[in-house]
């Protein structure tokens, strides 16, 4: 004697769960391993332009502060302009693309002297950042 079943199971549910699963971890991987777009180095209120330079890929930042006595940012430590010059040997056999991101209150001088002292070392490529407009 052949027993069927009264009730068919569908086990097609199984094949979704596992389709939604790897999902969710692609998702979590991707969340978690994308770069969040920070600007390294030290805050500084920059002036407005309303042309841009876009994302540079190799780029080495130089903050300038403003105020009575403007101070140099290099990779995140402070320096006077005689010690620039060492770390901008060290930038242009890496290749980096300098980018000076100076506050608006910083004297023109101070930013012509490290425009000058990072031309003067071989690198060519600098830009001064600045603000998109609001």
């Amino acid at each position: 004697m052949k027993l069927s079943r009264t009730k068919e199971y569908n086990f097609g549910w199984l094949v979704l769960l596992a389709l939604v699963d790897v999902a969710f971890l692609l998702i979590f991987f991707l969340l978690l391993s994308s770069n969040f777009i920070l600007q390294p180095g030290i805050s500084v209120s920059m002036p407005f332009s309303r042309f841009a330079l876009g994302p540079q890929i190799n780029q080495q930042i130089i903050s300038i502060t403003g105020g009575a006595a403007p101070a140099i940012y290099f990779r995140d430590q402070k320096i006077t302009l005689a010690q620039l010059g060492p770390l901008l040997d060290a930038t242009r056999r890496e290749g980096k693309f300098i980018i000076i991101k100076a506050d608006r209150l910083t004297p023109y001088e101070t930013v012509i002297e490290v425009t000058n002292a990072v031309l003067e070392h071989g690198i060519t490529s600098v830009a001064l950042a600045a603000a998109p407009p609001r």
